[in-house]
This record gives structure tokens, sequence and C-alpha cells, in this order.
């Protein structure tokens, strides 16, 4: 009674992380961010060194939730149909630096692309900015994709923030949940089409192009390390 009972309960868990990573995945696909085969979407399994994420080659028009991959974060698949996106090691990275993340979204939307190509950062041109994402959006530097070198440039670039630009390929956030992510990377692609716009009219309305001072930004800064940070504190003596 007992064992049908905890096999009831996995089995209910299995079905709750595949149901977030299915609705991620349908999310950034509707909203434009992906398109067949590109990103992937994670979800940390709690307390194991594992994860839910969307198959390699993935197909976000026909996605199943039977297509989420369970997997451990040393790669070892467990009952999955499909392989996982070859870009895991990416994933494992940020859920290794950071205990709080528990969601993960890598997507290729084309302003953001743009960014990363340019190498631009992304800096805070209005305050939603600083509550959701929590400082300037850097671009990361490039790795081959697939590598665990590029998990390890991430980390570097990202700082105490929930996002980064990868190099030459796309966009990276996270956070504690799945509704938050995904609010993040369509936050982004918007903010990063808007700043495009800005620095191709600069020239022709003669003004600078300039993020938010730190005093104007303070409050929400404060606001997303109480509530959006994902990046450990580092204790002062």
């Amino acid at each position: 009674m007992a064992e049908n009972l905890d096999l009831e309960k996995e089995k209910q868990k299995d079905l709750e992380y595949r149901k977030m990573v299915y609705e991620g995945a349908k999310s950034i696909f509707n909203a434009g961010l992906s398109q067949m085969g590109e990103g992937n979407v994670s979800v940390r399994v709690k307390k194991k060194d594992e994860m839910y994420i969307t198959p390699s080659q993935n197909d976000y028009e026909k996605m199943t939730i039977d297509d989420v991959v369970h997997i451990k974060f040393d790669g070892t698949h467990l009952l999955s149909k499909r392989r996982a996106s070859s870009e895991y090691l990416l994933h494992k990275a940020i859920y290794e630096a950071r205990p709080k993340a528990n969601c993960a979204i890598h997507c290729h939307p084309k302003h953001s692309i743009v960014m990363s190509i340019l190498g631009l950062k992304l800096p805070l041109i209005i305050e939603e900015m600083a509550f959701f994402i929590g400082g300037e959006v850097n671009v990361s530097e490039f790795a081959q994709s697939g590598e665990e070198e590029l998990g390890k440039k991430i980390i570097e670039a990202i700082g105490d923030t929930n996002a980064v630009f990868i190099r030459n390929h796309g966009l990276f956030v996270c956070g504690a949940d799945m509704q938050y992510t995904v609010k993040l990377a369509m936050l982004i692609e918007k903010m990063s089409e808007i700043y495009l716009k800005c620095l191709e009219l600069k020239d022709i309305v003669k003004v600078q192009v300039e993020g938010l001072s730190e005093d104007k930004t303070k409050k929400w800064i404060e606001m997303f390390n109480a509530l959006n940070r994902t990046a450990p504190r580092i204790k002062k003596d």
C-alpha cells in the first residue's frame, strides 16, 4: 500500500516537472523567441542533481509532454524517450552555481542575437528592467555550443543578474519559477528591440542613449534582490 502511494507521488511529480518544461517551451515558441530546433527550456528537480529539459532538435509545434527529457547532471538519461538537448551542460552550470535557480531558458530571439553579435550590453533603460533583471545584461565571451566551456563563460558574464547574452548565439535567462523566467526572456527581447531602435535614431534626433543612473534604479534593484535574485549573496566580513 505504502509502495503504491510512493509510486503514485513520483508519477505526479514527474508529470508536474514535465508540464512546467512543456508550458515554458510552448510560451517561448508562441512568442517567437525560438523556432524549431532552437534553444532549450529546463526545470531543476528539487533536492537532486537532476533536471527536466526539452529534447534535442525539438519541434515546438508538435512537442508533447512525453517529449520532455529527465536527465541527471552527469548526463545520464532517466526513463526518457528522447535525447536531451545537447546544451544541457549550460543549464547544469547555472543550477550548480545557483541553488535558488529552479528554471532556465536559452532562446534565439532576433534582437537579442543582434545584441550578442555586436557585443552590446543592454543597459537599464526603464525601471521595470531593474526589478526583473537586476542590472544591465552583459555579453559572454564566445564558446562552442554544447561544450562545458560555454557554461563557464555564462557564469562569468551573468554577474548578479538573471540574464546574459551568449556571444554570437542568443539569450540565456534563469529564475525561481517558469512564469518569471518566461517573462524575463520576453522583456529582454522587447527592450533589445527598443534599444537598437534608439541607437538607430540617436544621430537623427541628436541625443545620447543612456541607461538610468544608479540612484534612479536603487529601489528597484533592492526589490529584485529581495524577490527575484538567484545569485548567491557574498557574506561580508
